[in-house]
């Protein structure tokens, strides 16, 4: 706990005399409430450095001649943003290494979206800025057979933590992520310790054990560790709420957008919560803090935020209009309709080792909480400074409850999975709080009094949540006894105690928030593997599969599938240009025509994956498919290992030519039907299947492959005499793909077998029978009409065709926003679609066709970004203007 050092009289003690209201003074030294209530900032009314006022001596007048008067604060020492990066890294590793997991243990980190997105992402991130990739910033040409990639970047890797990637050697994906992970989590940590000791001077070492308490907040195990991109966030609120702190004081006016933009370049989303965190604070400092003690001042804060705000995000324009389409034209995921968390587990959430999806993390630590919840009560304090954030922070904490306020939180979408995303922002209003009620020096017995019953009440409130573990009362007990022990040592508001009891009481303070910080993040990482799904390590099943598949490489002569890998996206880890993709923007187009044609996908149909099937190669011309198979048991303790196998067979080019009129296949709503018409053949035959129990029968010619269709089935499928094929259908997260059952008997009968865990629901044509002949026929007869040559680059198509080609050019690409496209030299238009595939109409005499893809808001999002520039440079310089004034 602090010393008190600079004491200032108690706030709200107006004396007889010749005392005017507001005017307190100590010694002889006037005091401003901005001094008394709101601590100086650094900056005067004119923007002048308060250390340059005069002081006069002490005087016979004080009423507490002992006191000594705050000190102007000078200069910002980094001594407590240094010291917080440092707490916090050394404690996330601590955490991570308690838990056991990777890099400090050998369990994996990669729980849901964490293997399955976000280290794909990263890998692919790193194999781009080293020029390794097929695709360009518009572009990925290795993920759902040609994806926006600038969407992506903008959503997933536009932070610029995330260039750390490069530094790391190829195979160390993991590792570079939980840098870029660490690296994020700490300087949100020396963020908040910069801001706590701009709005009040006060002890650094305090100011770091708090803004680390904002670092590793709940929000931060629960959430943010494991949604790397949120973190972003996490870091953008200090720094936004530092430039309100400018246009208040009408400083820095350039910078302050700058910083606007960096962040909501970085991530949007969660820059979006930050900046409405930011406002409530400015809010605050306008209505409470002395330098805007007019209304004049105070609209004039107001606008020069504003101002900075707009500047800024027109910076960002050019990816953020760009996310903005793409999320617009991404597959919708079901509708969620908001529920408010009980107040019982509301409440458990603020208590350690507590985890839940379902409700808002809120752990800051006990002591921090507590001195948080002693801000009400805290005399020293100036009435309006206590008023304003207690306010504030209530109002906060019910917006996280009411249906209204959570959608405009989330920028009018209620989000599925995680309904408290912005609760980072709640935790560091917390944080401020706590800083504000401790900067002078312990608060009096009365506030501690008063704080430790609300804490109290709100621990027996809790205990009936089922969100509370059995290390929960334990640790915060301890945490709390660690923390009245600092209380006993620590000076209070009127008196300066030695300098070893002072460190002494830092020193419990920090063993009470890191032990309980380290217990909350280890008990969450247990949690979260023993309920969620989660991916192995990435090891030598990943190497060999990308070493076969560079090795079989021919893009864009034909595609290299690398078949299924355990994580999911797995051709950003181990190469090719496959269906497997998982983006919160993947296109409603793609999403919609690999399921018409028996792709599966996962997380409500925005992964799609696979599909091993010898049609859908031929329509996406994959040559080369890739297989494995793990030699043991895949395990979270351990890198699995595989066998691979490599098949080439002949396909279609990219690019291929269909002639005028409907293809002669018969009709169906099937994705048997879908994919016949889409090659314009028909390859396969679909008898009629009678349905007995659980049993399927049909009759097809003897020696056809057997192939299976039922999306929504959860279960098994097997052919007479054949091992049962697995299907994982669950509607509508998951979708199962079309499988092979076997070859069809020399009897021609057909006896499926069919166990599930209910009553399947079957499509109206679940078996289909492929007929190889006939493939190998339409293949031949694709590849004889189609592209004589084909040429990629980094976000577009070239492709030249036999003389007088009639009909149209498809490219099997999914049809997209974005695509233009042109035969000859005619000018590029948009894409025209044939059966959800890239089309180009062709009149016999043009010899090549061209398609190429621009991000749909990028040339709308440049010129906002253009005028959002020229904005900032008047701005400054207006700003020098004035200045030289």
């Amino acid at each position: 706990m602090p010393p008190a050092e600079t004491v200032p009289a108690e706030a709200g003690d107006h004396r007889a005399g010749d005392h005017r209201a507001g005017d307190h003074r100590a010694g002889g030294h006037r005091v401003s409430e901005g001094q008394a209530g709101e601590g100086r900032t650094g900056e005067g009314r004119t923007g002048e450095s308060p250390a340059q006022a005069p002081s006069a001596p002490p005087g016979p007048s004080a009423p507490h001649p002992q006191l000594t008067p705050p000190a102007p604060a000078g200069p910002l020492t980094p001594a407590g943003p240094l010291a917080a990066a440092l707490l916090t890294a050394v404690l996330f590793c601590l955490a991570t290494r308690l838990a056991r997991s990777h890099p400090f243990g050998p369990v994996t980190r990669n729980t849901v979206d964490l293997g399955q997105q976000y280290l794909p992402f990263h890998a692919y991130w790193r194999s781009f800025l080293l020029g390794e990739t097929h695709g360009d910033a518009f572009l990925n040409w290795n993920s759902g057979f040609g994806t926006n990639f600038l969407g992506d970047i903008g959503t997933y890797l536009s932070s610029p933590f995330a260039l750390l990637v490069v530094v790391f050697p190829a195979g160390h994906d993991e590792l570079a992520l939980y840098v870029v992970t660490t690296a994020k989590i700490t300087t949100a940590g020396a963020a908040m310790a910069l801001l706590l000791l701009r709005l009040r001077p006060g002890p650094w070492p305090v100011a770091a054990v708090l803004g680390t308490a904002y670092a590793l907040s709940g929000w931060t195990f629960d959430y943010g560790a494991t949604v790397p991109m949120w973190l972003d966030g996490l870091v953008a609120f200090p720094l936004l709420c530092l430039v309100g702190e400018w246009a208040r004081t009408a400083r820095r006016p350039v910078l302050g957008p700058l910083v606007v933009a960096l962040a909501w370049t970085a991530n949007f989303y969660t820059a979006y919560m930050a900046t409405l965190g930011a406002a409530v604070v400015l809010a605050v400092r306008l209505l409470t803090a002395e330098e805007t003690a007019t209304a004049r001042q105070r609209l004039a804060g107001a606008l020069r935020a504003a101002r900075g705000v707009l500047i800024g995000v027109g910076l960002a324009a050019p990816l953020v209009t760009v996310v903005f389409l793409a999320t617009r034209v991404a597959d919708p995921t079901p509708g969620t309709t908001f529920a408010p968390a009980p107040w019982t587990d509301l409440l458990a959430r603020f208590l350690p080792a507590t985890a839940s999806v379902a409700s808002p993390a809120l752990f800051i630590g006990t002591p921090a909480l507590a001195l948080a919840l002693t801000l009400p009560f805290n005399r020293s304090v100036a009435p309006r400074v206590r008023a304003g954030w207690t306010t504030a922070i209530v109002l906060v904490a019910l917006s996280l409850q009411w249906e209204p306020t959570h959608l405009l939180w989330h920028a009018g979408a209620s989000p599925n999975g995680i309904p408290y995303r912005q609760t980072f922002v709640l935790c560091g209003l917390l944080l401020v709080a706590a800083w504000l009620s401790v900067s002078r020096g312990t608060p009096r017995p009365a506030a501690l009094l008063g704080g430790g019953a609300l804490l109290a009440a709100l621990a027996w409130a809790a205990r009936g949540s089922a969100d509370i573990d059995r290390w929960t009362y334990p640790a915060s007990g301890a945490a709390a006894v660690l923390a009245l022990a600092a209380v006993a040592l620590a000076p209070p508001v009127r008196r300066r105690a030695s300098r070893p009891l002072s460190v002494l009481a830092v020193l419990l303070l920090l063993a009470a928030q890191a032990g309980e910080t380290l217990v909350t993040g280890e008990r969450i990482v247990e949690q979260q593997r023993a309920e969620v799904s989660w991916s192995p390590r990435v090891g030598p099943w990943h190497t060999s599969v990308a070493g076969a598949t560079a090795r079989a490489d021919a893009w864009p002569r034909h595609r290299t599938d690398p078949g299924e890998v355990p994580g999911g996206n797995d051709v950003l880890l181990v190469g090719g240009q496959g269906a497997d993709y998982y983006s919160s923007l993947t296109a409603e187009t793609t999403s919609r025509t690999l399921d018409g044609l028996g792709f599966g996908h996962y997380a409500k149909g925005r992964h799609p994956v696979t599909l091993d099937n010898p049609v859908t190669d031929a329509l996406f011309s994959i040559g080369t498919r890739v297989r494995s198979r793990p030699t043991r048991p895949v395990r979270q303790d351990a890198p699995p290992r595989a066998t691979v196998t490599v098949t080439t067979t002949p396909v279609p080019p990219l690019v291929t030519v269909r002639p005028p009129g409907e293809p002669p296949v018969p009709a169906g709503d099937s994705a048997f039907a879908a994919q016949q018409r889409l090659l314009g053949a028909p390859v396969y035959e679909l008898p009629p299947v009678t349905r007995a129990g659980r049993l399927l029968t049909a009759r097809c010619p003897a020696g056809t492959e057997v192939w299976f269709w039922a999306p929504e089935y959860r279960g098994t499928a097997a052919l007479a005499g054949r091992p049962p094929v697995a299907f994982e259908g669950k509607p509508p997260s998951v979708r199962a793909p079309m499988r092979a059952l076997g070859t069809t008997p020399a009897t021609g009968e057909l006896r499926i077998a069919l166990a599930p865990g209910a009553r399947p629901e079957l499509p109206r044509q679940p078996v289909g029978c492929l007929v190889r002949a006939r493939l190998d026929t339409a293949v031949r007869e694709l590849t004889a009409t189609g592209a004589t040559r084909v040429a990629a680059d980094g976000h577009g198509i070239t492709a030249e065709l036999p003389p007088g080609s009639t009909g149209t050019a498809v490219l099997a690409v999914t049809r997209t926003s974005g695509w233009r496209c042109a035969a000859g030299d005619a000018p590029p238009r948009p894409a025209r679609a044939h059966q959800g595939l890239l089309a180009v109409p062709l009149d016999g005499r043009a010899t090549t066709v061209s398609c190429s893809f621009r991000p749909p808001g990028l040339r709308l999002g440049s010129a906002v970004g253009g005028a959002a520039l020229l904005a900032l440079v008047a701005t400054g310089l207006l700003h020098r203007r004035r200045a030289g004034r």
